[in-house]
């Protein structure tokens, strides 16, 4: 992994917002910055090159003067071309929506795909323009979770943001199982010492990270609610929501959670979703 963030575009205005986004991304980290676009016809190459991929650089020179920009023209599929291009960087950036290619592929299983099967983190931009407030972190208690963590406390330190670590709990979330398959799930009923349980946990999640970067201001907000909802509610009042390619529990062979995948779609701003490397 070098020093790069990449950007997918497509000539979109959701694209050309994320390269806003990208650029300001690689000057925090004193990266370079790559353009990417991947292309299925050879007819619409030069008018890419010359039309739609400068005026990503140029937006890109006009809000971050001095940044190293290059550009990169893949023939191929786009989620193929990204995950290839995510294994060279530090952060992959790409917009919500879009024409074609990067864009419209997004709002389907591509960018599921990408959260899933990338290389490095992932930043979606979608959500309000401009958004403020503090980095998000989404805590699920799972050891995956340890990387997004880490992306999340970094990511607070670079932009000068406090940080809201919250880890969102319920009892059915604590169900036994069935004696048998005509048996109710039992749920458990001792509410305090439930609480004091995930107030445990959250705080192990965190107190590592705090240590490593005691100029970031923590809260640590454990809830009882519904989890997607919550961190819902929660992402509009946040700049950034982190959450962790796999969570805790469910479907073994789901590479990215049905909470992640919630939030790439209705979150009120950025999400990052950040897998743990094998």
């Amino acid at each position: 992994m070098d020093d790069t963030v990449i950007v997918g575009v497509d000539g979109s205005p959701s694209s050309l917002v994320a390269v806003d986004v990208a650029a300001h991304e690689a000057r925090l980290r004193g990266a370079r910055l790559r353009i990417v676009h991947a292309f299925s016809h050879p007819s619409d190459l030069d008018p890419m090159i010359h039309g739609v991929l400068a005026q990503a650089e140029q937006r890109a020179h006009d809000r971050t003067p001095g940044l190293e920009i290059t550009r990169t023209v893949a023939s191929g599929e786009t989620l193929t071309v990204l995950r290839s291009e995510s294994r060279h960087a530090v952060l992959t950036v790409v917009g919500e929506r879009g024409h074609t290619g990067f864009g419209g592929l997004l709002l389907g299983s591509t960018v599921v795909q990408l959260a899933a099967h990338g290389h490095g983190p992932l930043l979606v931009v979608r959500g309000r323009q401009d958004p403020r407030g503090p980095v998000l972190l989404a805590v699920d208690g799972s050891p995956a979770g340890a990387a997004a963590a880490a992306f999340a406390f970094a990511e607070a330190a670079l932009r000068g943001a406090p940080l809201v670590a919250m880890h969102v709990w319920n009892t059915w979330s604590e169900q036994t199982p069935y004696e048998s398959p005509g048996d109710p799930p039992t749920v458990v009923v001792d509410l305090d010492r439930l609480r004091q349980r995930h107030e445990r946990l959250l705080e192990e999640a965190v107190a590592p990270w705090r240590a490593a970067y005691p100029g970031v201001t923590v809260e640590s907000r454990p809830e009882r609610a519904r989890v997607r909802h919550a961190l819902l509610d929660a992402s509009r009042d946040a700049q950034l929501v982190v959450t962790g390619a796999r969570g805790h529990g469910g479907f073994a062979g789901m590479l990215l959670g049905s909470v992640s995948q919630a939030l790439l779609y209705h979150a009120d701003c950025p999400v990052a979703v950040v897998r743990a490397e094998q």
